[in-house]
């Protein structure tokens, strides 16, 4: 015996197309910005960002690839473009050889510090301006237990 779908109503139909339209309009808003203003993609400056955070602006590059939701083969495609701009080096992991390491240099630094104000006005505009504080804090428990869930089914549980 089969189920019937349990479709959506509604209002879940609306919320449901509102949230493909941020999904896959607010990457494309904070592309546009980036690469008119820095020539780089979002994805590029989120992975500059990701390492000028860590300690000595370091990370093995299969930990750099999970946090920026990205594979390793297409991070090292990135690690080759960013080696030649001379923004990251790579070298192996002194604790394991198994690993490589990115390091994030100081051109590379200027790089993510020259890209940010423009970039963070670009976010506060489209996702914090329109919200007030509470509704920010209730967006962000809905999207903790979404993301919860994706990271869950990705990561195989």
């Amino acid at each position: 015996m089969t189920s019937s779908p349990r479709w959506l109503d509604d209002e879940q139909q609306k919320l449901w197309q509102d949230l493909r339209t941020v999904v896959v309009g607010l990457p494309m808003l904070l592309d546009r910005q980036l690469q008119r203003d820095e020539g780089i993609s979002n994805f590029e400056y989120s992975v500059m960002a990701r390492l000028s955070m860590v300690e000595k602006r370091t990370m093995r590059l299969s930990d750099l690839a999970t946090q920026c939701d990205s594979t390793l083969p297409r991070l090292s495609k990135l690690m080759v473009r960013f080696e030649r701009q001379g923004w990251v080096t790579r070298c192996p992991d002194p604790d394991n050889g198994r690993y490589t390491l990115a390091i994030l240099t100081d051109a590379g630094l200027r790089k993510v510090e020259d890209s940010a104000p423009a970039h963070v006005e670009q976010v506060r505009q489209l996702v914090f301006d329109p919200l007030g504080a509470a509704q920010q804090r209730q967006l962000s428990t809905s999207l903790e237990r979404i993301a919860e869930l994706i990271r869950e089914r990705l990561d195989g549980r």
